[in-house]
């Protein structure tokens, strides 16, 4: 007698896509209710609550994906950097994850919220590793502050970038100014210098 072993099924693809629609319905619920329930998100995604419990465990998975998606996309962004001098890599970086947060504002404000910044800290470790790595070498170079160690500096920019995200709109024509002038303000550049920095590159503004 023998027997024959089923093949792996792949997941269906209308069930990857009915995922995907989760997370796309439960980025734009949240964006108008952030405690919008797991049956707002589910109408708003065109299924049954228990459709969308057949994809999310519960609310608490639905948001740690939402987050996970949202970090990902932070880190390729800081992968992707190759900028020598550090305040203008800190330029271009803060405008690129300011770009990016137009679109995934609402993870990204998840993400940094008080009640999630452990569970986000692994998520967000390579950004973070890139942006102390741009800040030591602004401080080696003395082009950035050199009043605390690196990590500090670096995390008083992330807190920067923080309340930015928390209280500014992303889509406002000013908004990546706004970001870019804050975070080189804390790196230690004084106004006029942000201006001259800017002012020299203005494809920093003008690609967001």
């Amino acid at each position: 007698m023998t027997t024959t072993t089923a093949p792996l099924r792949r997941p269906r693809k209308d069930a990857a896509a009915n995922r995907a629609g989760i997370l796309q319905a439960a980025a734009t619920t949240l964006a108008l209710d952030p405690s919008a329930s797991i049956d707002q998100i589910a109408r708003a995604a065109g299924l049954s609550r228990r459709a969308l419990y057949g994809h999310f465990d519960d609310r608490q998975a639905l948001l740690t994906e939402l987050i996970a998606a949202g970090a990902q996309r932070f880190n390729a962004i800081a992968s992707s950097l190759h900028e020598p001098h550090p305040p203008l890599a800190l330029a271009r970086l803060t405008a690129a994850l300011w770009a990016e947060a137009a679109h995934v504002q609402v993870a990204a404000a998840l993400a940094l919220d008080d009640t999630r910044l452990e569970q986000t800290a692994t998520a967000l470790a390579p950004l973070r590793r890139a942006l102390v790595g741009v800040v030591r070498a602004g401080q080696d170079d003395g082009t950035l502050r050199v009043d605390m160690a690196a990590p500090t500096l670096a995390r008083l920019i992330e807190e920067t970038a923080r309340a930015a995200v928390s209280r500014i709109d992303a889509s406002s024509p000013i908004a990546t100014s706004i970001a870019v002038r804050a975070v080189l303000s804390i790196a230690g550049l004084s106004w006029r210098e942000s201006e001259a920095l800017l002012n020299a590159h203005p494809d920093v503004l003008e690609a967001n």
